[in-house]
């Protein structure tokens, strides 16, 4: 299978015995892309928390300094004034009523995040069903329950990412193309470790940050050293 041969030989250029330092993994990933077409770039944290005690879920949202590369289509319930902000931001749906149940009774999701403004909520609450299952429900705790909507709109579309620690610790997201090249890999997955370092629960303990491994779409895992990175954060 010629799939299995490329991913063999992309697999053959990382030392999985090694941890390597973010320069090098970041310089390393675009050589491990299996596919001709333009693989997304993942990182996958595994963190010293158990999700299962609320005061250590681990969930926000970061603005990356590259985006992800991935246009991001944005439905907005809001109403009035609000509304309007969020047309002239680039929501690309916008709406109250008529948005909620055309969702509602059409289950339709056509779209990858969905702000409202806190007096929408009622009326969003009824969407749990359709919106929860995907991870497309509102929520204050990463922004998108907010009155400040043009503001919530230009960050989603500007590569905003949601986070949310799994069951086993682990927090998934997308932070790139491979074709954006070593330096602005780095800079987005340095981002997105500092902001998990920053979002520590109190009641965290030992050690937090487990391991940090990046990977193309289809290319091999690379293992990152999570010393220097914990360092370099905590002497800034």
């Amino acid at each position: 299978m010629a799939d299995g041969k490329k991913y063999r030989t992309s697999a053959a250029k990382v030392d999985r015995a090694k941890k390597y330092t973010l320069d090098d993994a970041c310089t390393l990933l675009p050589q491990t892309k299996v596919a001709k077409f333009d693989e997304s770039v993942d990182i996958a944290v595994r963190l010293g928390v158990d999700p299962k005690h609320a005061d250590q879920m681990v969930r926000g949202a970061v603005v990356l300094p590259h985006g992800t590369g991935k246009s991001q289509r944005v439905a907005v319930v809001a109403k009035g004034d609000k509304a309007a902000e969020a047309r002239a931001a680039g929501a690309d749906f916008v709406g109250a009523e008529e948005l909620v149940e055309r969702i509602q009774k059409e289950n339709w999701t056509d779209f990858d995040s969905m702000v409202a403004t806190p007096d929408m909520m009622g009326l969003v609450g009824r969407l749990g069903r359709v919106l929860g299952p995907k991870g497309l429900m509102p929520n204050p705790k990463v922004g998108t329950v907010t009155n400040d909507v043009a503001k919530a709109v230009r960050e989603l579309k500007a590569g905003r990412v949601e986070y949310r620690v799994e069951k086993a610790g682990i927090v998934h997201a997308r932070i790139g193309k491979a074709s954006f090249g070593a330096e602005k890999l780095k800079e987005n997955a340095r981002s997105m470790v500092d902001t998990l370092l920053r979002a520590k629960p109190a009641s965290a303990k030992g050690t937090y940050l487990k391991s940090v491994t990046l990977s193309t779409t289809m290319g091999p895992g690379i293992r990152v050293d999570t010393l220097p990175l914990v360092s370099d954060y905590e002497s800034k």
